[in-house]
């Protein structure tokens, strides 16, 4: 049988979900053979989208089946008819009705920030169908600064006139993202917009904002359903990560999953896996134990 071509931004599919308010589309892109039962599935941050894993999901999709979702609000997917509903509980309920459009039992997990909180949730629930779980930056604690930090700016959708300024925009605020080449850079501002008729605004619901500063996250909780984890966890850290302080992620590796811990050098919140040797962490990962 031929080999399937790749298209370069993957297979675009979406699965209609539930909220208390009614339906909504949430959108994803699809990488691999869709007839491969060995899937990851890979989460974004508070205000990215699924095209953030575009580099990992071709590197990794000859192994496995690769699926990257845009969170309700984000990307191509729908907005919620309540902000209310931007909460983990609606996520995890939408991430469970994909998992049963994708028709398999396990699924691999790599999730950043927000997508890691969405991962450790569905990870300990009984029954979970996460088999390996891959914690972007994201822990059980998270330090009251970075709070302010990401609600300084969440909600505030500015309009740009041009992608040169975006871009500028882009850099400053995603600083900690680490070193990238000119061209990463204008990748990840252009998947972070859309263009109307008076410029280029983020592809977020600015209401995420809502639930976000009403809400604060419960360490013991958190705590709690790390401890609940029974899958292989992996913990990767952004060296100056204002997320993950060295202590939490000391404290996971002795507690519940006792995760792996790998530090990604001169990034802080958080790794983006558009490098090599950050996509061959999740790699090496996902196949420990594998036998060829």
């Amino acid at each position: 049988m031929a080999e399937e071509t790749v298209a370069p931004e993957g297979r675009r599919r979406s699965v209609q979900c539930a909220s208390p308010k009614g339906l909504h589309r949430m959108a994803y892109r699809e990488w691999g053979d869709p007839r491969n039962r060995e899937v990851l599935i890979c989460v974004h941050g508070l205000t990215r989208s699924s095209r953030d894993f575009d580099e990992l999901a071709r590197a990794l999709c000859g192994q496995f089946r690769v699926v990257c979702p845009d969170v309700a609000g984000r990307g191509d997917s729908d907005r919620l008819a309540d902000p209310m509903q931007y909460t983990w509980t609606q996520y995890v309920g939408d991430m469970v009705t994909l998992i049963a459009r994708l028709d398999v039992e396990t699924v691999n997990w790599l999730g950043t920030s927000m997508g890691g909180f969405v991962g450790l949730a569905l990870g300990a629930q009984p029954g979970s169908p996460v088999k390996k779980l891959i914690l972007n930056d994201a822990a059980p604690v998270v330090p009251r600064a970075s709070l302010e930090r990401i609600g300084a700016y969440l909600g505030k959708v500015p309009v740009f006139k041009d992608l040169m300024q975006a871009e500028a925009f882009v850099r400053e605020i995603s600083a900690p993202f680490g070193p990238h080449s000119d061209a990463q850079w204008r990748f990840l501002t252009e998947t972070w917009l859309r263009q109307g008729a008076d410029g280029w605004r983020p592809h977020y619901d600015p209401r995420i904002a809502e639930p976000f500063r009403g809400s604060v996250p419960n360490d013991e909780l958190l705590w709690k359903l790390y401890d609940a984890l029974r899958c292989p966890t992996l913990l990767v850290r952004g060296e100056h990560s204002d997320v993950v302080t060295r202590e939490t992620a000391a404290e996971m590796t002795r507690r519940g999953p006792r995760a792996q811990v790998v530090e990604v050098r001169g990034v802080g919140h958080a790794p983006t896996f558009m490098h090599a040797d950050q996509i061959a962490i999740v790699r090496d990962f996902l196949l420990q134990g594998e036998t060829t």
